[in-house]
């Protein structure tokens, strides 16, 4: 478990609002990992659709929209990850 090496059993003022500030900071991680995702989405978009004719533009933009669905699901399981953990120590602060 995260910060076993501490043994206060509950915890005081400056934990909780440390552990929120990691809980921000979270969501602001995942926010910023679905801009990234939109935007990588976008640029597919604009090859596939600008470009239909030509086969190398049309498959960059193809592999934009796989790197997009990537970043996206890297995000997701990683957010997820550190709520989880989040709620554990909050849970059980030792």
């Amino acid at each position: 478990m995260v910060y076993t090496r501490f043994e206060q059993q509950e915890l005081i003022l400056r934990d909780e609002l440390a552990i929120d500030r990691t809980r921000l900071a979270n969501e602001r991680t995942f926010l910023a990992y679905v801009r990234t995702a939109l935007a990588l989405a976008i640029v597919g978009g604009t090859c596939i659709h600008l470009f239909p004719n030509s086969r190398p533009l049309f498959s960059l933009g193809i592999l934009f929209f796989i790197a997009a669905a990537v970043c996206l699901a890297i995000g997701t399981w990683k957010t997820v990850a550190m709520t989880k953990q989040i709620q554990l120590l909050r849970k059980h602060p030792r």
